[in-house]
């Protein structure tokens, strides 16, 4: 097994950030291989998603996670800005994995889909995201 941490810079907004392009550049480092991509999130405030971005789909995301989700004073979780305690519900619908089949070293995604970081805390900057590669 291959593994390798990064550090994402997501700053204070809410962001869905494709990390499709960090994956392939780890998965050059194990040749032609075959096997599974896991990708790790180590936060209680954000997951990870597989979807189309730049045609809406990404902004729409976190619309519908306003909606599920909303900013305001209901949260039993307290600390941090005004709804913080929504962002620690994110991860059990956006969970903080993915697993991405790879054939002979490339990710055998869709012709849309990308591999995302879904962080809607605002109070944390920067993420750390762990990719695995497994061989088959």
């Amino acid at each position: 097994m291959r593994s390798e941490v990064i550090e994402i810079r997501t700053g204070s907004v809410e962001v869905v950030y494709d990390l499709t392009a960090e994956c392939e550049r780890f998965l050059g480092s194990v040749g032609g291989e075959d096997g599974l991509l896991h990708v790790w999130v180590p936060h209680a405030t954000a997951g990870l998603a597989v979807l189309e971005t730049g045609a809406g789909s990404d902004d729409d995301l976190l619309a519908a996670l306003r909606d599920l989700l909303p900013a305001d004073n209901r949260w039993r979780h307290k600390h941090g800005s005004k709804g913080h305690g929504r962002d620690h519900v994110l991860p059990a619908l956006i969970p903080p994995y993915a697993s991405v089949p790879v054939l002979s070293g490339q990710m055998a995604l869709g012709t849309w889909q990308s591999v995302c970081l879904v962080d809607t805390n605002r109070d944390n900057p920067v993420r750390k995201v762990r990719f695995s590669f497994l061989p088959g």
